[in-house]
């Protein structure tokens, strides 16, 4: 097959199945409620396993399913069986270190949640219609931080990729006066 290598889907749901953020790029779902039975068959399908060292593969109705868990938080990309597994996988890894990144460490359901543009942006950023974009997790994250930037937030609020512009910022203006 030599189409460009594409994702159907990205899931981030909490330890009880339930949509933290989801983007889905292929019609295999029609409709909301499809959507969500398939979630709910993809969690419980593997939330008996241990998935927090290394991203795990799983096949499940002819896609080919890589996640990986941290916390409370479940992280998936789903691809179609004829998908490379490396690719999928390393979608996954952007998104999981992007995401790290962007929530400063504190992984978990209640900062995904208070940072939902965040994660959005960042999912945004790896796919776009189903072509992957980029998987650098540094990347994503500048990129997302650039989009985000509120100039007059205090320096405490402030991400280090955000306060290091600032400062480079202040730097350049200063010089040039």
């Amino acid at each position: 097959m030599d189409s460009c290598p594409s994702v159907k889907n990205i899931l981030l749901l909490d330890s009880e199945g339930k949509r933290v953020a989801v983007k889905y790029y292929s019609d295999d779902w029609p409709t909301n409620s499809a959507k969500e039975a398939f979630e709910k068959a993809v969690f419980t399908k593997t939330q008996k396993t241990n998935a927090r060292t290394e991203a795990e593969i799983a096949m499940f109705e002819n896609n080919i399913i890589v996640y990986k868990f941290v916390q409370d938080l479940h992280f998936y990309v789903t691809g179609s069986e004829d998908e490379s597994e490396l690719i999928l996988a390393t979608v996954l890894q952007g998104f999981f270190d992007a995401v790290g990144i962007l929530l400063r460490g504190n992984v978990d359901k209640r900062e995904a949640l208070e940072n939902l543009d965040l994660i959005l942006l960042c999912i945004d950023e790896i796919v776009d219609g189903g072509i992957i974009l980029e998987t650098d997790a540094n990347s994503i994250a500048s990129k997302v931080a650039s989009h985000s930037i509120d100039s007059g937030a205090p320096l405490s609020e402030q991400t280090i990729s955000q306060a290091l512009a600032t400062a480079r910022e202040h730097l350049t203006r200063s010089l040039l006066k």
